[in-house]
């Protein structure tokens, strides 16, 4: 039986804790998506100042932005430990490439400046941008095996023939183009936090960016619409929802059009707007499933049969109204104290 704030709101539990883990993932992909594309740019500086500008651009920043990452994935294993468990047991390779590549960037960041030789400098820094671009691109991959769908069997189990079965066509594009959009994305926050000869650069970056987002997403896009054509069913079936993919291609017009005029905070705001609508396509194409099976639809986990308990659900929530609008005011907090162009003194990196 539903209770009253279920009847009140129209959705039920396992539905708003999906709005949730969607929205700390939406958060996280914004947020840490900039930093990531930031640091897919590092070796295109040649100069030893511009890498630490744009090093601490994202100094201040780049560790909370990550604490998104530790809630999005919390409230995925309190709220559906099944897809939990299932996920990072089928798709165990790339969230380990991922956790290696996380260490190494972090341990760059702090590494790079510490000792002044060329060589210390120069290895921290190709560190620092291998790993970036990897954690992009690894994003993606995953992204792309839960939008094509995964060899899970009876009970949940994965039943994938192949170590690298991951890295198949599709995976591999959406990978592409989710490193794109970061480094698209990331340049337009180096633009806001730059000025001199490497803001000039990276307007001249931000249209090879754009170019590059604009070619792996139509390519993908193509693909999706020829080979995995379960993810427009929904569409199909409610024409209403094309609202949204419209949306998304109305801001993804928005960005080069707001860089044209140098109107480079509209522009980092679209990009943001880009990522999340994104990410509400990935909900309207999923929902109610959150893995499917490529083995039988009857395999699939679903936001019902792999959700905790409705009372550990409806506790949940509660804590996520009062602990959300705080992680929220705190990086709000953050970024307005680090707000404005960068300046290097002794306490940078």
């Amino acid at each position: 039986m539903n209770t009253n704030l279920e009847y009140f709101l129209g959705l039920d539990y396992p539905t708003w804790w999906f709005l949730v883990v969607g929205g700390l993932f939406s958060g996280y992909a914004i947020l840490d998506g900039f930093d990531f594309g930031a640091g897919a740019w590092h070796l295109f500086f040649r100069k030893d100042i511009n890498r630490r500008v744009a090093l601490n651009a994202v100094g201040p920043v780049w560790d909370g932005n990550e604490v998104w990452l530790v809630i999005g994935g919390g409230a995925l294993f309190a709220g559906f430990p099944i897809m939990y468990a299932t996920l990072f047991s089928s798709l165990y390779v790339p969230f380990m490439l991922f956790l290696l590549f996380i260490i190494f960037r972090a341990i760059a960041i702090e590494f790079r400046s510490k000792e002044p030789m060329r060589w210390w400098r120069q290895t921290w820094d190709v560190a620092y941008s291998i790993s970036s671009i990897m954690l992009a691109f690894l994003l993606g991959v995953v992204l792309g095996n839960v939008l094509q769908g995964i060899a899970i069997g009876q009970n949940y189990m994965y039943q994938g023939a192949g170590f690298f079965e991951f890295l198949n066509p599709y995976a591999l594009l959406t990978g592409i183009t989710t490193l794109s959009l970061f480094m698209m994305h990331g340049a337009i926050y180096l633009l806001l936090k730059t000025e001199g000869r490497l803001f000039v650069k990276l307007t001249f970056l931000l249209k090879r960016g754009m170019i590059f987002f604009m070619v792996s997403f139509g390519i993908t896009t193509l693909y999706t619409l020829l080979y995995i054509p379960h993810l427009s069913d929904d569409f199909k079936e409610n024409p209403s929802l094309f609202l949204v993919p419209v949306l998304t291609f109305l801001s993804i017009a928005n960005v080069p059009r707001l860089a044209s005029k140098k109107r480079y905070r509209l522009a980092f705001f679209f990009s943001s707007l880009t990522i999340s609508l994104g990410l509400v396509l990935v909900a309207i194409e999923l929902y109610p499933t959150l893995l499917i099976s490529s083995l039988d639809p009857a395999y699939n986990i679903t936001i019902y049969n792999a959700a905790s308990s409705m009372k550990s659900l409806r506790i949940m929530l509660t804590i996520v109204a009062i602990g959300g609008p705080l992680v929220l005011g705190y990086t709000i907090f953050v970024y307005r104290t680090f707000k404005g162009k960068v300046k290097l003194d002794e306490t940078s990196y």
